[in-house]
């Protein structure tokens, strides 16, 4: 078994005002076969990645990730949490995904590159796959959804009308309780409100009681999430994703952001309707929506390195 050695830096965002917090995982082995760069979800940090990316690097494979602005260590002092930045944080989100893919691979060319995002890390990714898809080699989109238009443009008119009024720092408690009271109803447990985002409750717990997990998002953050999904869905996003890029969506029977499924495979489905040569989609039994710490997360892990080791048989 490798010695992984996991390493701490910082790089400057594209909001040309804040320094992004980011780690990577280093394999003990000289060549590395892989790079794999992870995008976190909603109201988490990268740290909580720290099990799968210890796998990963296990296998020879170098890991990387990084705080998204406002969350973990990347939020600034000044800033609340769940707060991104002015102007256009959509955008910018994506571009500092970028930068960091950039560092990390003029240190090793050649090397077969992919990225993952969970849940709202799904959505940056899509949207990552639309605008610089060309650069990578593979993208496993986890934990995603596809909401109607309907309601992603509700959410957002909404956030922007309370925005004008409270400003974009206000922390929009009424809103996130429209958007994820209803997420424990599907799960069938009330023990906590966040039982919808694991069966395990150990898991749970340790996510409630993580100081960097489970903030209420600013109208700011919620302003950007909706606009992230928007431009994930929408039909010219989908065009402009390579055809050749081999992809791997995965999720949760039981994940509400998800539909428990059936928006999993509507995004799926528009990713086939694009004709794309390598797309595949799978659904765990009894998983909810944090399917890398589940219950059945070696089951997981296994599944995304075989799509790994694809990758990298064929280069």
């Amino acid at each position: 078994m490798n010695e992984v050695k996991r390493e701490e830096f910082w790089y400057d965002s594209r909001d040309e005002q804040t320094k992004i917090h980011a780690v990577r995982w280093v394999p003990a082995c000289e060549k590395k076969k892989a790079v794999v760069q992870l995008v976190h979800g909603m109201t988490e940090h990268v740290m909580r990645y720290d099990a799968f990316a210890q796998f990963l690097a296990e296998q020879g494979i170098l890991v990387v990730a990084n705080d998204h602005l406002g969350h973990g260590l990347s939020r600034r002092a000044d800033m609340p949490y769940g707060y991104f930045c002015r102007r256009d944080p959509a955008t910018v989100v994506v571009r500092d995904v970028h930068r960091l893919k950039k560092i990390t691979q003029e240190n090793n060319p050649g090397v077969p590159y992919i990225i993952l995002g969970h849940s709202m890390g799904s959505f940056i990714l899509r949207n990552y796959l639309s605008r610089y898809g060309t650069g990578i080699q593979g993208a496993v989109i986890v934990g995603t959804g596809h909401p109607s238009a309907i309601k992603v443009n509700f959410g957002l008119i909404f956030a922007r009308i309370q925005s004008l009024i409270f400003g974009q720092k206000h922390v929009a408690k009424l809103l996130d309780s429209i958007i994820f009271s209803g997420y424990n109803a599907k799960s069938g447990q009330n023990r906590t409100e966040s039982d919808w985002l694991n069966s395990q409750s150990e898991e749970v717990d340790l996510y409630r009681d993580d100081p960097m997990c489970g903030y209420t998002f600013t109208l700011n953050g919620f302003i950007t999430l909706f606009t992230l999904i928007k431009r994930a869905c929408g039909k010219e996003a989908f065009k402009k994703v390579p055809a050749d890029l081999p992809v791997l969506f995965l999720s949760g029977k039981e994940d509400p952001v998800g539909g428990c499924g059936k928006e999993v495979e509507r995004a799926y489905g528009s990713f086939c309707d694009r004709e794309m040569t390598e797309v595949s989609c799978k659904l765990y039994e009894g998983g909810r929506h944090e399917i890398l710490r589940e219950k059945n997360k070696d089951e997981v892990f296994a599944d995304i390195l075989e799509f790994i080791n694809r990758i990298i048989a064929a280069k």
